[in-house]
């Protein structure tokens, strides 16, 4: 059984987000929405990305936040944390420090630029070049420390302790977490009557953010894990967040060694269905977006159309859903033949 104290970690609220997508107006890329269209009766027999679209079948409509700023739903919530932070008058002089390794790193850089804040990133000396130089052309101040990105995190926790400068990155932050969260209202805006949203989940943070709107409107989250990367699905059959080895293709995106505890608190108490692909199942869903619609994208951002293709969620007939393309930055040479 889920504890109490994870009970009552359900944050951000609907109103927070509802907040959030004041403070990013104007400053995000609203989200663009693509119907997918009618699948033909060879596609059926092929097990098609696509569930038949009409009255006999599911709609699947596909959000494309990987068009957003820095490639990823990331640009949101740094958005929102650069915007509360100075709201709140609680903005260090010293600025934000960020040490994922990962996309997040260019979202707090990207959103630091926009709101004149200074931002420090620490990263493994053996980060690509092409990363360090983005994100030095975001502004940011890039630190290589080690070999390992733990070694940079340990000199960013020192760096922060000498200069004030705050983390962040944070699992369980409201305001990066409802940043995220703008991404299902305004997909509600295009796509009325919408039943279901899937996303791929990682750390949690988007996944909390979307959970809070969804309850409050009773629309289903399906949220879809690599079986190599299962923080959230292992954290519900275990009853507490645990962590658990990473072993994936989407590891550079969906590789969280453990869940939050408030996404973890939102899916045992509202509509959510956790469900888990192999790695083959996320290349094919990778591939045929780029094969079939021209749209590339991460190994994660696919995980979530890849539980609908292999019918780890089995959508009911009429259904509407929303799946979230959530990043691309990829390299797309694995694609063409």
């Amino acid at each position: 059984m889920i504890v109490e104290e994870n009970r009552r970690m359900r944050s951000p609220t609907y109103d927070e987000v509802k907040a959030a997508a004041e403070r990013i107006a104007g400053v995000v890329r609203p989200l663009t929405v693509a119907p997918m269209g009618r699948q033909s009766e060879d596609e059926q027999a092929l097990g098609s990305l696509r569930p038949s679209a009409g009255t006999g079948g599911a709609e699947v409509f596909l959000g494309l936040e990987f068009l957003q700023h820095t490639g990823s739903f990331k640009a949101r919530g740094a958005a929102n944390l650069m915007a509360g932070l100075i709201e709140t008058g609680s903005m260090p002089a010293a600025g934000i420090v960020s040490a994922t390794g990962a996309n997040a790193d260019i979202g707090f850089a990207w959103a630091a630029k926009i709101f004149g804040v200074r931002a420090t990133v620490f990263l493994a000396g053996s980060t690509p070049r092409a990363k360090v130089a983005w994100l030095r052309a975001l502004g940011a101040e890039v630190r290589l420390a080690g070999e390992a990105q733990d070694n940079a995190r340990e000199s960013a926790h020192d760096f922060m302790t000498s200069t004030g400068a705050i983390d962040a990155y944070s699992y369980d932050d409201n305001l990066t977490s409802a940043g995220a969260g703008t991404i299902l209202l305004e997909f509600m805006d295009v796509v009325a009557g919408l039943d279901t949203i899937v996303l791929a989940v990682g750390a949690g943070g988007m996944f909390s953010g979307i959970a809070a709107v969804a309850d409050y409107f009773g629309i289903r989250v399906v949220g879809a894990e690599p079986d190599g990367s299962r923080a959230l699905n292992a954290a519900l059959a275990a009853g507490t967040v645990l962590d658990v080895s990473v072993d994936s293709i989407a590891a550079d995106s969906l590789g969280a060694p453990r869940v939050s505890a408030a996404a973890l608190a939102w899916a045992v108490s509202t509509d959510v269905r956790s469900v888990v692909v192999d790695d083959d199942a996320i290349v094919r869903a990778r591939r045929q977006l780029w094969d079939r619609h021209r749209l590339v994208v991460e190994h994660g951002s696919a995980t979530g159309l890849a539980a609908l293709a292999t019918r780890a969620y089995q959508p009911r007939d009429g259904e509407r859903i929303g799946v979230v393309l959530c990043g691309a930055n990829t390299d797309p040479s694995d694609l063409v033949d």
